[in-house]
């Protein structure tokens, strides 16, 4: 019985067994996530599909890839956002009840943004993305990223090093 090659198989069911991998191997993933500033002041939100409630951009790192490219790829894919002008790196954070599909050590980096061009890639995982001004954000993140969001919103504008 000749067994085909995984690059055959549909991305739906390797992105699947990839997060029944993480459960089995129980091992912290690497997270990012971006806080994403237009010119003109405007925060960049999603809205995730699973709960309906707003979060900063994001997701995980993948095998071969830099946390640079992971945050521009993760702000594209997301939120439609080509244009992106890294910030420094807020804060690392490690809480493992913070998300319960896994446990993720967090890197959090601001980022000067354009606004998106276009929508969200896969609308099973975002509903929508949108800028915000500082009156309109709202008063609670998914999966509890309040605390992230803070801190960026404390940290000014660096350069990521």
């Amino acid at each position: 019985m000749e067994i085909a090659p995984l690059s055959l198989l549909p991305r739906s069911v390797l992105a699947l067994a990839k997060e029944v991998a993480r459960a089995l191997l129980r091992r912290p993933v690497v997270g990012i996530a971006a806080a994403a500033q237009t010119a003109d002041g405007r925060w960049l939100l999603v809205r995730r599909s699973d709960t309906g409630t707003w979060a900063l951009p994001g997701g995980t790192l993948e095998w071969g890839e830099t946390l640079r490219d992971s945050i521009v790829r993760e702000l594209a894919e997301e939120a439609g956002v080509t244009e992106v002008e890294l910030g420094r790196v807020v804060g690392v954070y490690s809480r493992p009840d913070r998300d319960v599909r896994f446990h993720a050590v967090t890197v959090v980096v601001t980022a000067r943004i354009a606004a998106p061009t276009r929508p969200p890639q896969n609308p099973l995982e975002i509903r929508e993305a949108r800028l915000f001004r500082e009156d309109e954000l709202p008063s609670e993140l998914a999966m509890d990223m309040g605390d992230l969001f803070a801190a960026a919103r404390r940290a000014g504008d660096t350069e990521l090093e």
